[in-house]
């Protein structure tokens, strides 16, 4: 089933919460932005369980319903400072903890017989250099961990990669979200953004990613 639109998509998928958090905050920024429009796009909000092949299963149901020209994907990375685009995924799945169906797959391939990685096709530089130029803490990130976001990613580049030729381009890629200030009380010392700031991003996110189509030369690397 798919549903008509006057405007271009833009799919923004955050995680159910998982690892007995109560929240997760990409589920509430995707919540929130549910509907927000820019630059004659809409965006679309979407819930993935936590939960490895059930979240890609969701997410294929999510493009085929809203047909996106630009997909964004956001999970939680608690302990990170920093809203953090991805630069890669890689295929395996090598789950420390089990997910939320008590799945706990170690050195499997997302997807089997698939190239070992893909690049996000967002503007990752560009949407750094865009967030800390609305006072919102930005970085590069080089991993997106071997769990749920990552098999997450993966999948969805890979779905990308395997579009027909000649087809409308989507763009798509996944951006890594610090913990909220409640996540953080319960591990003193530990860093947290507000909600309202997490938002902030995403807007930040889409915006540059509908509009900025050659990424900056910047650097972004890490020496770790």
């Amino acid at each position: 089933m798919t549903d008509s639109s006057d405007s271009p998509n833009v799919l923004l998928a955050g995680f159910e919460p998982f690892d007995t958090d109560p929240v997760n905050p990409s589920w509430e920024v995707a919540r929130m932005l549910d509907g927000w429009q820019h630059g004659g796009a809409t965006v679309r909000g979407v819930q993935l369980p936590c939960v490895f092949g059930d979240a890609l299963e969701a997410l294929d149901a999510a493009i085929a319903r809203w047909r996106p020209v630009l997909v964004v994907c956001i999970g939680l990375a608690g302990g990170r400072t920093e809203i953090s685009p991805e630069r890669v995924a890689i295929n395996i799945d090598d789950a420390r903890i089990p997910d939320n169906a008590g799945r706990q797959p170690v050195d499997a391939p997302v997807v089997a017989g698939a190239p070992a990685a893909y690049f996000s096709t967002l503007p990752i530089k560009a949407i750094v250099r865009d967030l800390r130029a609305a006072g919102l803490p930005a970085s590069v990130s080089n991993t997106a961990g071997t769990f749920v976001c990552n098999h997450v990613f993966y999948g969805l580049m890979h779905r990308l990669a395997q579009r027909p030729a000649g087809g409308t381009p989507v763009r798509g890629g996944f951006v890594h979200l610090p913990w909220l200030p409640e996540q953080a009380a319960r591990h003193p010392g530990a860093p947290s953004m507000a909600l309202a700031s997490q938002a902030q991003g995403l807007q930040c996110v889409i915006a540059t990613a509908l509009t900025v189509q050659h990424d900056v030369r910047v650097t972004g690397g890490a020496l770790h």
